[in-house]
């Protein structure tokens, strides 16, 4: 069976350890070995894995390269609407916010911007499009910060969409976009997105926020990178603001400010 030398796989999860805070179990050594494969062979040096893991393992590869290892060994699994409950919650919270001047939100790990637009569709269904109301999200991969961007996605992923939401906010593609939909103009307006890494200092032109969507991103640090992250991420959360995890991701025992106010839902303690 191929892979890598096991001193090879420590030195390269411990490379990407110090690069996006993400610790890689063994169990992921035939994941990790697939990528860089795939890396290897779209740079022409498919040939010798191990080989090519050590160059990058040495820095004797373009910058370039260094970024893409992270888009390749970063999970983004995500669909619209996930973990229903905090769109529930956050229906009951934009409601309140129609005498509001802005409501401002982050999709802190966005992935390809499933998250993002599920908020926005929720956003202007409650607050239609005449209040004034943003939405930011980031992520450490610049591939999937580019496919938020584009917000053009497969039919079957619209799965979970409710259909009054496809029908008003999704434009089925035809010719060339034959078998995807992209998301209508006016919330691709309202949504802005951004390569961030939430283990490093965050980006400048985040503001302070209303709601803060930082689910099933957690799952994957330790405990106290964990609360160097939440503690990070809150420093932009509004006095009166609320913070939602996954419901997976837990934030006993990390001494954080923080007040449960329902499941995976906080607020500043």
């Amino acid at each position: 069976m191929q892979g890598l030398q096991p001193s090879t796989f420590r030195a390269i999860t411990e490379l990407f350890h110090r690069i996006s805070g993400i610790r890689l179990v063994e169990a992921k050594q035939a994941l990790v070995y697939g990528r860089l494969q795939k890396l290897a062979l779209d740079e022409g040096q498919g040939q010798d894995v191990e080989a090519f893991a050590q160059r990058l393992i040495k820095g004797q590869v373009p910058d370039r390269l260094m970024v893409e290892l992270v888009n390749r060994l970063t999970t983004n699994e995500t669909y619209f609407f996930r973990e229903p409950q905090h769109f529930e919650d956050l229906r009951k919270r934009a409601e309140a916010a129609k005498s509001s001047k802005e409501f401002v939100l982050w999709s802190a790990a966005s992935s390809s911007g499933e998250e993002a637009y599920s908020i926005a569709m929720l956003l202007a269904d409650c607050l239609g499009l005449k209040h004034p109301w943003s939405i930011y999200g980031t992520d450490l991969s610049t591939n999937m910060v580019e496919a938020a961007r584009q917000a053009l996605y497969p039919l079957e992923r619209g799965r979970n969409i409710p259909t009054e939401y496809l029908k008003r906010y999704c434009r089925k593609g035809g010719g060339p976009y034959e078998g995807q939909f992209l998301m209508n103009a006016e919330l691709r307006a309202r949504a802005q997105f951004m390569g961030a890494n939430l283990m490093q200092p965050l980006p400048k032109e985040l503001p302070q926020f209303d709601i803060i969507f930082l689910r099933n991103v957690l799952i994957y640090f330790d405990a106290a990178a964990k609360a160097d992250i939440v503690k990070r991420v809150i420093g932009r959360l509004k006095p009166q603001g609320v913070l939602y995890t996954g419901h997976a991701e837990s934030l006993t025992g990390l001494g954080l400010p923080l007040r449960a106010l329902a499941p995976a839902v906080y607020c500043h303690a």
